[in-house]
Order: C-alpha cells, then structure tokens, then sequence
C-alpha cells in the first residue's frame, strides 16, 4: 500500500501566492540581479531593538554573506545612535515607528526584519511593505489569522517578498527531520511528540494578551507546531483537540495561558501531541515511523541541538548563528527569485492552528476541523 498521501489541489490562495511571487519577480528591480552578481549585500533594517534583536540578530548581522545591518526602526534615538555607531551606518537611517514611510527614500535598505511585540507585527510589516522593502516578519507571524492575511495582502500588492523568522528550518540538525520525511526511509511518521517550556521569572509583554496574542502558544508552541509539520512532510493535520492546563500562577498569567496541550490528527492516520508552558522546562521532540525513529533534545534553542536517529547520533557541524544562516538564505532569495522555505503562507498556516487551538481549549476539548 501507497503510504505517501495524495497531492493536494491547489487552491485559490496558494495560486494567487505563486501568480504573486512570480509578479514580484518581474518586478523587481533589474539592479538586484546586478547587485547579486557584484557579490553587494542587501542592506537590512531591525524594526524593534529588544533582546531578540540585541542579543541574536544583531551578532548575527555581522555573520552574514549576502546581507548586513544598514538601519533600525526604534522609539529611542539613543538606542538607535549607539547602533548606527555600533555596526557603521549613517544616523540618517535611524527612523521611529511613525516615520516608517520613509524607509522607501532610503535606497541603502532592501530587507526590513520586524521583530516588535506580536500584536505589532501586522502594523510594521504593511508599513515596511508600503515602503516598497521586502519583509521579513518574526514569529508567530501575527496575534491572528486575520492579520496575517492583511500582511500577506500588503506585500502582494507592493511586489516585494514576504518570509517569517522560522530560524529552525536552517538548522542542520533539524534539516534532517525534514529530509527524512521528505525521503520517508523510515517509512511516515505515524507518532509524534514534543515539548517547549521555561519558567517565566518576571511580568513581561509575553504575558499580557494585548501584544502577545496569547501565552506560552504564540511564544514557545510556535515551534512544537512547526516540528510537528517538518516531520510530515509539511502536509498539514485536518484537526486538533485541545486543553489549558489549570493555572498554578493565577495572579502573574491573569489573561493568558500558563500551560497548554493538544493533539493534532493527519489525514494518513498519524498523531502529533504537543505541550507548551511558562510555568515548567522542557525542550524536545519525537518522531516515530514503522522503520525508525528520530528524536532531538534542546530541540527549539538558538544553539545546543542533539539529534539521534535509530540508525545512530546525527553527526552535523553547528552552524555558527541559525539566525545568520536564515537571513542569508531570504537575501539569496530576494536576489535570485527563489521561493522561500518559510514564505508567508506558512506562518499564516501556523496562526490557523494556534487559534484552532485556543478555540478547542476553550470549548472544553472539543475537536475543531482546520481549514487553511
């Protein structure tokens, strides 16, 4: 028996997406491809210089081949002075958040990467979008699905490219998973589980609904959703169940979750629980087929990642910075034309499930069928 599903339909979204892509390619201006040839990086503007941005982005910005950090979008004309002094660009590249419209006078910014909290993800992208900049949206893409369509909208229509801060994919250890399911040596995998938590010490945006969208879900489930998808193969479930976990801090999580689980159902049969706090530690992931199995510990973290297989260890040189790695491959992308491992589309995919999610818990565990 054939386990491998059937190719899906494609359906209006994903056609008027490839039409767009496609359009933005011929669009975009003839002096990128002369750019790509001279070897010039693409330059790079940070919108929001928290500790993302600060301890991980901004190092890695100096890792990079193909691009580098020409500019930042902050409420803190200091702040933005101390960078523009840091990594060597004019001050004049120093906007706030309701000068964003000038980004598109600014010929030495290609890339805007917004890395604000995630209620404001949706404002700063279709800014950076109207600018006439490519966009590369931290994750989870939005605080609802809705947004992430207005996103998506806004960068169609301005003809620039589109690509969520999912760093894993660029991982090697987590390449693997995906070559696996790609390849399906083990066969499908039929059961699977992970985990992705950490105590939260203090009060803090992640904990206030407003602009987290959620809790422990937006932040850490993100990518318990994603491992999940990588190790089907990218085909997605057709339904979820739920639960929220009684709160064990009421006074600190008042209006989101402390503790989350839930169950996704493939249409092949296979099963993907997932868990996600910020009340308790826990970081890995498990993917089982008929023929084998392969499962990673510090599964989510920027570096540390142990992969085994039943075959034996996953042997791979770490890459100095995912982040790097990540924002080189979208700048490639940009310059040659090619489709992203982490368009648009999927971080709107993921928001399908987180609220699908929200809405099962909510409802007492009741199953919700997804619709993407």
């Amino acid at each position: 028996m054939n386990s491998t599903p059937a190719p899906r339909p494609v359906t209006r979204r994903q056609f008027l997406g490839r039409v767009s892509a496609a359009s933005a390619l011929a669009l975009a201006p003839r002096s990128l491809f002369a750019q790509a040839a001279a070897g010039r990086k693409l330059g790079v503007a940070l919108v929001g210089l928290g500790g993302y941005s600060t301890g991980q982005l901004g190092p890695a910005l100096r890792l990079t081949s193909h691009c580098q950090l020409t500019g930042v979008v902050t409420g803190s004309v200091e702040k933005g002075k101390k960078w523009a002094a840091d990594y060597g660009f004019p001050e004049t590249s120093i906007y706030d958040y309701s000068t964003m419209a000038r980004l598109a006078d600014n010929p030495a910014i290609d890339i805007v990467y917004v890395v604000t909290p995630n209620g404001l993800h949706a404002e700063h992208a279709i800014a950076a979008a109207q600018a006439g900049k490519h966009v590369i949206c931290e994750k989870p893409m939005a605080n609802t699905v809705a947004d992430c369509d207005a996103i998506i909208a806004a960068c169609q229509k301005a003809g620039v490219r589109l690509g969520i801060g999912y760093r894993l994919h660029y991982d090697p250890t987590h390449a693997e998973l995906r070559r696996l399911a790609r390849t399906q040596e083990f066969g499908p995998f039929l059961k699977m589980d992970g985990g992705f938590g950490f105590t939260m010490g203090r009060s803090q945006w992640r904990a206030q609904k407003k602009l987290a969208g959620g809790g422990p879900l937006m932040d850490l489930g993100v990518y318990v959703l994603q491992e999940a998808l990588m190790a089907s193969g990218e085909v997605p479930p057709v339904a979820l169940t739920a639960r929220e976990l009684p709160k064990l801090r009421p006074e600190f999580f008042v209006d989101v979750e402390e503790t989350i689980e839930w169950t996704l159902e493939f249409a092949n049969g296979a099963r993907a629980t997932g868990w996600t706090s910020y009340n308790a530690n826990r970081n890995d992931f498990r993917a089982e087929a008929k023929d084998g199995w392969y499962e990673i510990s510090s599964a989510y973290g920027y570096k540390g990642q142990k992969a085994v297989t039943s075959r034996g260890p996953v042997t791979v040189t770490p890459p100095a910075s995912q982040q790097a790695l990540q924002m080189d491959a979208f700048a490639r992308d940009v310059l040659d034309g090619t489709p992203s491992l982490v368009p648009g589309e999927m971080g709107r995919r993921d928001m399908v499930m987180v609220e699908a999610i929200y809405a099962s818990a909510a409802a007492g565990g009741k199953r919700v069928e997804l619709k993407f």
